[in-house]
């Protein structure tokens, strides 16, 4: 799988990703020195946690879509807002609004650094 060129593409690229159901593919999209927040308040750092958040991620069934709200780009950082979920037929096993930052590789692709996953939603307490 071939990282983004832009980073505008990395929720299709990411989404596309899991839909592989290949823990490497996905694992690629990432630079793990950096945060996901696989579920509200728990964010972890580190290979072997971001292995595990996308295990378990990948362990939901279904398809998984993105829709990019937005994305803002300064320099080789940008930040997406992102509307997503994972679908079994017409089923919604997971859905929800996250915040995802992206960083610039020194080949011209980008990386997720901080994933987000419930980042945007409206009943998040801090």
């Amino acid at each position: 799988m071939n990282l983004p060129k832009r980073a505008e593409d990395a929720h299709a690229t990411l989404a596309a990703a899991f839909n592989t159901g290949d823990v490497a593919t996905v694992m690629n999209m990432y630079d793990v020195t950096g945060i996901i927040v696989p579920e509200p308040g728990k964010p972890v750092s580190g290979k072997e946690k971001f292995e595990e958040s996308i295990k378990a991620i990948l362990s939901i069934k279904g398809k998984m879509e993105i829709k990019t709200v937005y994305c803002y780009q300064t320099g080789n950082i940008a930040v997406g807002r992102s509307e997503w979920n994972i679908t079994d037929g017409n089923e919604i096993k997971v859905s929800a609004k996250g915040i995802e930052v992206m960083k610039q590789q020194a080949d011209g692709t980008w990386k997720i650094v901080i994933d987000h996953a419930f980042g945007a939603e409206v009943n998040l307490v801090a």
